[in-house]
């Protein structure tokens, strides 16, 4: 089972094609701190963030499950890429996905 922990919410639309896949476990708790962040990743296999979440290298270095942590929108600036990228750990977004 892969679990995907989804901290800035998603279109119910994302969220369908997510929970819709088989193996697939994708959780959306609200208004989460980096506190409680860091106390349930080590459980995720991915996480998914929009603007709000802010991923940093302490927060990365939390989980030695985590391999990918994907942006839902364009742009990586609140992702540590490089404490990211020296744990093996994938970053990617999702550039014109809110474009007409």
């Amino acid at each position: 089972m892969i679990k995907i922990l989804i901290c800035d919410g998603l279109d119910e639309s994302g969220l369908k094609i997510l929970r819709s896949a088989e193996g697939v476990e994708a959780d959306t708790p609200e208004g989460l701190g980096a506190a409680e962040i860091k106390g349930i990743l080590p459980e995720y296999d991915a996480m998914i963030v929009r603007s709000r979440t802010k991923v940093t290298a302490d927060l990365i270095e939390s989980s030695q499950r985590l391999k990918v942590v994907g942006r839902a929108g364009t742009g990586v600036d609140n992702i540590d890429a490089e404490a990211a990228s020296a744990r093996g750990i994938l970053v990617m977004n999702t550039p014109g996905a809110n474009a007409m």
